[in-house]
């Protein structure tokens, strides 16, 4: 696995009714929920190092995200969110994230993740699952 501080990701949507504050319950307004802008910055930074770790039975999971929401997104405007992959520390990643929409900065901060075997990620799930029966 050769992680290299820089790697990039990016992920873009439109905003929906689905992803507001108001359909989520994160708050009363019709505009981008700051926990749907989170899962946007998390899967840029997915994407930054998946092609990376995919090929060898790698993922990486996310541990910590600071953010601020600086800024309202309405219904129908286009976001895009930026993750680069800015220190490598072992099996720990950081990565600074940003999400932006037509009109600007909405978001930023910085996000940690780590690189995990995905079969013996897997293994420690289903061990906690809840046994059915």
């Amino acid at each position: 696995m050769e992680l290299d501080v820089g790697c990039v990701g990016e992920l873009q949507r439109v905003v929906d009714e689905s992803m507001t504050a108001s359909a989520i319950g994160s708050g009363l307004v019709a505009a981008l929920a700051t926990p749907v802008m989170i899962a946007l910055m998390e899967g840029a930074a997915v994407e930054a190092v998946r092609p990376l770790l995919d090929s060898e039975g790698l993922s990486s999971v996310g541990t910590r995200i600071d953010v601020e929401h600086l800024a309202p997104t309405p219904i129908g405007m286009r976001v895009i969110a930026h993750a680069t992959l800015e220190a490598v520390d072992g099996r720990r990643l950081v990565f600074r994230v940003t999400v932006e929409d037509e009109a600007g900065l909405v978001g930023k901060g910085t996000h940690e993740r780590f690189v995990v075997d995905l079969e013996a990620f897997m293994k420690k799930l289903e061990a906690r699952a809840p046994r059915q029966g």
